[in-house]
């Protein structure tokens, strides 16, 4: 709980620091760079700081041009830990909630992130349309396609709107598998614990070679890359290899 309190306490003073001055030049200069950077590079200081190692793999894979990676959710810890692997900017889909953070809220919609509420499908799909319009402008994104978090770490069934965004943008999907986040930080509790957390880049996908109406399809073919790197433990019960 110590390490918990930590973050919180020192993330928070990093946040009023840095943050309320690079607000103010993100608005000036209008390039969020700076600020993303800065709020992934001190996020990674603060995980390192309370013993959390993380471990990148497969970055080479990462083709150039618009991407839309996806990466499977197992807790708070992994968050950081993909968006701090990814070596470009991007932006991403996040609970309309989070926008409401003072300072924090500010940078999500500078940083180009898009609220959506996931319970109001009419928002939602406004959301996606949004992110698929910036995928075509050259602004790569990351979503979390089991669209919550695992609670046990396994990976769960894909919902369908990452490849339709895909598709319709005409960008390749990057797959990510992250292992390990869930022995770190368990869902809904605080508690942060040392380890290791492996982030694995794997084969680009080309969506260009899928029709919306084979969307289902090419679902299954990225739910299954990905099952299939993970390790046995967080793997879907009854996939080849689980444990």
């Amino acid at each position: 709980m110590l390490r918990t309190i930590f973050i919180g306490v020192f993330l928070s003073l990093y946040i009023i620091i840095a943050g309320i001055p690079l607000l103010i030049y993100t608005v000036i200069s209008k390039n969020p760079g700076a600020l993303y950077w800065a709020g992934v590079r001190g996020v990674m200081f603060f995980v390192r700081a309370v013993g959390v190692r993380v471990r990148v793999a497969g970055a080479e894979r990462i083709p150039p041009g618009t991407c839309l990676f996806v990466a499977n959710h197992t807790s708070s810890a992994d968050a950081p830990a993909v968006v701090g692997a990814i070596p470009r900017r991007i932006a991403i889909l996040l609970k309309k909630s989070l926008f409401n953070y003072p300072i924090v809220g500010q940078a999500f919609h500078l940083a180009h992130f898009i609220p959506v509420e996931r319970s109001k499908r009419d928002s939602a799909i406004e959301s996606v349309e949004k992110a698929i319009e910036a995928m075509r402008a050259g602004q790569s994104f990351l979503i979390y396609p089991e669209g919550t978090r695992s609670p046990d770490g396994r990976l769960q069934d894909f919902k369908k709107g990452a490849v339709v965004m895909a598709i319709k943008a005409g960008v390749p999907i990057v797959p990510i598998v992250c292992s390990g986040a869930h022995r770190v930080m368990e869902k809904r509790s605080l508690v942060i614990h040392p380890g290791e957390i492996l982030v694995e880049f794997l084969e680009p996908i080309d969506t260009s070679k899928y029709t919306f109406e084979e969307r289902e399809r090419l679902n299954e073919i990225v739910h299954d890359a990905m099952a299939a790197a993970l390790p046995p433990d967080q793997r879907p019960i009854g996939f080849p290899g689980a444990a």
